[in-house]
């Protein structure tokens, strides 16, 4: 039998959960922000909390507060978090109820937590993976093998980003437990019209994936079944799920109540499994605890919370001039520093200089590795880019993926929580796209809903770019769809000087980097693109993020006789404007932006303000792209200083690039295109 201290614990933490949904039921009006509460899920939820140690990390999801008050948070706290206010400790006001991150002395981890049901399972897998990875380094620091929990909902298991976290974990037999609580709802779906078997069922086709069944609204079964999961994966490092079957007693948020789509047999059928009557009835039985008792510790609980609430009502509101706090850290890089052009060397393709500046963040720091398809030690890229790194520094450090552009990204985030620093690759920007969940929902936010907490430092390389019948789905670009993030920075090198520095630099940045390699580029292959090529720098070379370069100056006394102009752009534009520049000499600046984001605004609008005429040049199609949104602030920020309207290049508004080469090219910029533009443009 389990100690009656135990049971008591648990009684009173589920009493306590109880009141608590009690009283933002009753306050409903005060309690307007969306919330769920862990009614029905509490033996499950305490049972996990109850075994996890300090050096544990785990992802409870949003009905989780019963897993919170387990590992010894105050109701107070969670309930701060459940009115937005300043001294929430979690997120500052900015976020939903119980959507904790924590770093607390004496507490299991918790990075950042985001509403998108299921995408949890990414981020808290690579949390495993770098802790496996950090042992299989020897350079772990636990003296007792950390477990990972990541906690979900059944109706989350259909989605496709879980199932890529389950196959990576068995792959790589990770140390993790994925709680499912199985209540059968998914909002108002229920479970036969979601799927034709459960989690259970599901997981059965992960071959290395160990499995449990348990009544997740019996205290004592949840809890020797989750004593044996933590004890086998902190043992064998192997993933194990286990599928907890759970009643849902609450709504499933405050604003989508019980009552609207549930009938009333579905919630007598799941009141018989209430979990609180259900040790209540054990404590009398089994372990001789009179009614009495069991009955103060619900007065008392509910006279606890109710006093915990009054508090939390009571705290302040956040400080509205806190509301841009913390969408970045502060990088350390804030000027050019080291050797851009030392003697004596040979100029190097763009691509050289990129796989240098890997393979040296590689020696000099080892937290860093590289991962992604194909980079690995066979082939080491499909451009050539991570040639010898996986021959250099090992199969643990640069190691391929499967085609997972969604694990690829999101594993970066837990890989982070635990001290390591992913640089990873998707092969082509056109397949970014099952990655942008990822890249929005869990990585641009951390930082900011952490409070700082849990910023993502990490790099992500696209080649990107049309490159000479390269088709429709290896030549596109995405920056613009990439600027709308925000919470990242996006650099798009031109040149192999720019890429080395830039990649030192995102390194040392401290949050998301997005390096955009266009593949035309990488060997100047393109014709007029040899000055690409470039002596490379030193190792301790770096360009901070938001400078932009003057590749092309303009002749003074063009400028001051009116006729000049300016070209802002960046990737291959730089070399469509540098090759249309030559048919005006003098009259042509062209600034090279290096980084989408942030964007040098100061030196955009001091330069169009010299020449008063300006073209903004892009690779993409042009209708509502980042470079129409620039030509856009260019003309509202120097609007006084133009004498013509801010023009726009870029290419035809297409679905996508043609295969052909003579189609891709009609559909492009080139220098031709460009130099017809200038012509126009100075004739104003």
């Amino acid at each position: 039998m389990l100690p009656k201290e135990l049971l008591l614990r648990a009684y009173r933490l589920m009493m306590t959960a109880r009141a608590m949904a009690e009283i933002y039921d009753a306050n409903r009006q005060v309690c307007k922000y969306v919330h769920s509460t862990s009614r029905g899920h509490e033996a499950i939820q305490l049972a996990t909390a109850f075994h996890l140690q300090p050096c544990d990390w785990v992802s409870p999801y949003y009905r989780d507060e019963s897993i919170m008050l387990g590992m010894g948070y105050r109701p107070g706290e969670l309930m701060r978090q459940l009115l937005a206010k300043g001294d929430d400790a979690f997120t500052g006001g900015r976020e939903y109820y119980n959507h904790p991150n924590a770093r607390r002395e004496g507490f299991p981890g918790i990075i950042h937590q985001s509403s998108a049901t299921g995408m949890q399972a990414i981020p808290t897998t690579g949390i495993a993976q770098g802790i496996r990875y950090r042992e299989k380094q020897n350079i772990s620091t636990s003296a007792v093998p950390p477990v990972v929990v990541c906690s979900l909902g059944d109706g989350s298991v259909t989605e496709g980003e879980v199932g890529e976290a389950f196959q990576f974990a068995v792959l790589h037999q990770l140390p993790i437990i994925y709680l499912v609580q199985d209540n059968d709802w998914g909002i108002s779906v229920s479970s036969d019209e979601a799927r034709t078997m459960d989690a259970y069922e599901f997981a059965a086709g992960f071959k290395g994936m160990e499995r449990m069944r348990v009544d997740g609204s019996d205290f004592v079964a949840s809890y020797n079944a989750m004593e044996q999961a933590v004890a086998f994966v902190r043992e064998h490092r192997r993933p194990m799920l286990v599928h907890a079957k759970v009643p849902l007693l609450g709504h499933h948020t405050s604003g989508v109540r019980r009552e609207w789509y549930r009938p009333a047999d579905d919630l007598a059928k799941h009141a018989v499994d209430d979990p609180g009557p259900k040790l209540k009835k054990k404590l009398i039985s089994d372990y001789n605890i009179s009614a009495e008792v069991l009955d103060e510790i619900e007065v008392e609980t509910f006279i606890y919370a109710q006093a915990e609430f009054d508090e939390a009502v009571a705290a302040p509101e956040p400080d509205p001039a806190t509301v841009t706090d913390h969408v970045y850290v502060t990088s350390p890089i804030t000027h050019e520093k080291g050797n851009r052009t030392p003697e004596g060397r040979d100029k190097v393709v763009m691509v050289d200089a990129a796989l240098h500046a890997v393979e040296e963040l590689l020696q000099d720091h080892p937290e860093a590795l590289f991962y992604g398809q194909d980079v690995g030690r066979r082939l080491g890229g499909v451009f050539r880019e991570a040639a010898t790194l996986a021959d250099k520094f090992g199969d643990n450090r640069v190691f391929n993926t499967a085609i997972q552009e969604a694990y690829i990204i999101g594993s970066t985030v837990g890989m982070n929580a635990v001290g390591l620093k992913p640089i990873v690759e998707v092969q082509f920007a056109d397949y970014i796209y099952p990655g942008l969940n990822q890249l929005v929902t869990e990585i641009s936010k951390s930082c900011y809903l952490s409070c700082g907490k849990f910023p993502v430092s990490m790099i992500l390389r696209v080649p990107i770019g049309a490159y000479g019948g390269g088709g429709p789905y290896h030549s596109g670009s995405v920056e613009s769809t990439l600027a709308t993030i925000k919470g990242i920075k996006i650099a798009y090198p031109s040149n192999a000087a720019d890429i080395k520095g830039l990649i030192k630099s995102a390194y040392y940045d401290g949050n998301p980097v997005v390096m955009l390699e266009h593949k035309g580029l990488y060997w100047s292959k393109v014709p007029g693109t040899e000055d690409a090529k470039t002596v490379e720098p030193d190792r301790d070379y770096v360009i901070p993020f938001g400078k932009g370069s003057i590749v092309l100056a303009a002749d003074e006394d063009c400028i001051d006789a009116g006729e000049s102009l300016c070209i802002i752009t960046y990737g291959m534009g730089v070399y469509w404007a540098k090759n249309a520049a030559k048919q005006f000499p003098g009259q042509v600046e062209i600034i090279d932006i290096r980084t989408i984001y942030p964007l040098d605004e100061a030196l955009i609008y001091h330069t169009v303000r010299r020449h008063g005429k300006c073209i903004v040049l892009t690779e993409e199609q042009l209708r509502n792209s980042f470079c129409e949104a620039l030509a856009g602030r260019i003309a509202q920020n120097c609007f006084q200083s133009l004498d013509a309207p801010v023009q726009t290049i870029g290419a035809l508004d297409l679905p996508a690039v043609p295969m052909n080469m003579g189609l891709e090219a009609a559909m492009l910029p080139s220098a031709d295109k460009v130099a017809r533009r200038i012509a126009e443009l100075l004739s104003w």
